[in-house]
């Protein structure tokens, strides 16, 4: 009995251990986090003294009248947004949309969501849509219309941004924001999108149209080659029967056109043996008539030719010989000419010595002027004297000197004058080919040299004159007479 009795007990007693452990033993769901409160706790991420601790996904011992456990669901969470709005171009408009959010999965936002939701979960949703609200307004205040309806990413994006902040202080998470649908009392949308149904309409009509036109144009040009078909069916039917008719004329007229076609080709058969003929023959007139002709011709032209060529050549030679003999000839006159040239001017050297004489008597007799003006009166007669004296004697002693001192400086006048008699020539006939031309030029030359004849003569007729001792009277004039030159007759001068 006692045995009994203890194990009684003992069943009791672990029974008893067992309700009170399910008791105290508390175990938080995957959705939900358990906070427990009732004495200090440090909790991961938290700090100290928060006077609660946050178990998720665990069990846990809770000791009861002593701490206090209560749920937090971490379910999604679900805010419709129904928030009338003005655009900045002062338009009103009304934005629907949903905003579906939890309670974070950190320490930190259980936390913060535990003190703000815990006893007012049911209210989360209505404090999230005043957020957004508030928000979802100042960002419609900067926005047109235009863009709220062409850029909604934009309106969604600066909305979730702007709560971000505010939903983090809350213990909170957006998972998704989706504006649904932006209506319009005003019905500016509507006249917004007037003129692109408009446009669309316009476009259906011109579509429709261009379709009516098309099948139009189908059904014509079927018509057209369904017309086409016929007249060329008939165009095939008349030359099918033109042929026929063809065949039967010509079946009819193959007699005759067969004698008509032997005759023709007798005609072409008879034309062509004539043009061999007449080809024969002018082969045969080329080869005995125009070869041979070709050929004489081609010989007297070449012996004319080459008759030509000798006269020319000969006619060249003879010329050339001309110009040989007229260019020595030249060569002689020029040289004689140079001799006497070199004469005339060492004749002239001597006069101009005498003359240089005088001239210094003369500027000796000038610087004794300066001496004294009597003596220098006398030196001057006693200079002329002397002068006239010298000169007087330079003349009975050289006279050819003296002469051919005038002579050489007027020669150029002297020759120029005797070729001036063949000025007034307008044709000249020269005979004996260059011993003609040399014989002239002499001639021209001798009737230059017919004045140093000349002075030679006066000279002569002066020794037996008074005046022969002395100077020629001045004024005096010189009589002409035949002068003979170079043995040859005399001339008047």
């Amino acid at each position: 009995m006692v045995v009994g009795v203890v194990a009684a007990v003992a069943v009791a007693a672990l029974a008893l251990v067992v309700g009170i452990f399910k008791l105290m033993w508390r175990v938080a769901e995957p959705n939900e986090a358990l906070v427990i409160s009732g004495s200090k706790h440090k909790t991961e991420g938290l700090g100290e003294g928060m006077g609660f601790r946050i178990v998720t996904g665990r069990g846990t011992l809770v000791m009861p009248g002593v701490q206090a456990v209560r749920k937090l669901s971490l379910d999604l969470n679900e805010a419709d947004l129904d928030v009338e709005c003005v655009t900045g171009q002062g338009i009103p408009v009304r934005v629907r949309g949903v905003v579906i959010f939890k309670v974070g999965d950190d320490m930190v936002s259980i936390a913060n969501a535990a003190r703000r939701f815990l006893d007012q979960q049911k209210q989360m949703s209505q404090r999230v849509h005043n957020v957004f609200a508030g928000h979802l307004r100042s960002i419609v205040g900067g926005l047109t219309v235009e863009d709220m309806i062409r850029d909604r990413d934009r309106l969604t994006g600066e909305t979730r941004a702007a709560s971000g902040t505010e939903m983090e202080k809350l213990g909170l998470i957006i998972d998704s924001l989706q504006i649904q649908e932006i209506l319009d009392p005003t019905g500016y949308i509507k006249n917004l999108a007037a003129p692109h149904a408009a446009a669309v309409q316009r476009d259906a009509r011109i579509a429709q149209a261009a379709a009516d036109r098309a099948a139009t144009e189908a059904e014509q040009e079927a018509a057209a080659r369904k017309a086409e078909a016929v007249r060329n069916s008939e165009i095939q039917q008349a030359g099918y029967q033109a042929e026929r008719d063809k065949a039967s004329a010509e079946s009819r007229q193959a007699g005759p056109l067969a004698d008509a076609a032997a005759r023709q080709e007798v005609v072409v058969q008879e034309t062509r043996v004539a043009e061999l003929e007449a080809k024969r023959r002018e082969q045969q007139l080329q080869a005995d008539v125009r070869k041979p002709a070709d050929a004489k011709a081609y010989q007297t032209r070449t012996l004319a030719e080459a008759e030509r060529d000798a006269r020319i050549s000969a006619a060249q030679a003879q010329a050339q010989e001309t110009e040989l003999r007229a260019a020595a000839e030249a060569t002689r006159v020029k040289t004689a000419a140079a001799a006497e040239a070199e004469a005339t001017r060492a004749r002239g050297l001597a006069a101009a010595e005498a003359t240089r004489a005088t001239g210094e008597a003369e500027a000796a007799s000038s610087r004794a002027k300066g001496l004294a003006e009597a003596e220098a009166a006398q030196a001057k007669g006693l200079a002329e004297a002397e002068a006239i004296k010298a000169r007087a004697a330079a003349l009975a002693e050289n006279q050819e000197a003296v002469v051919a001192q005038q002579l050489a400086e007027d020669w150029p006048e002297i020759v120029a004058a005797a070729a001036g008699a063949f000025g007034s020539v307008d044709h000249m006939v020269v005979l004996n080919g260059a011993d003609g031309v040399s014989e002239l030029l002499a001639k021209a030359l001798t009737m230059g040299g017919t004045g140093l004849g000349l002075a030679r003569q006066l000279l002569g007729s002066l020794n037996g004159s008074p005046a022969a001792t002395g100077a020629p009277e001045e004024g005096r004039p010189v009589p002409a007479q035949a002068v003979p030159v170079d043995g040859g007759e005399p001339r008047g001068h």
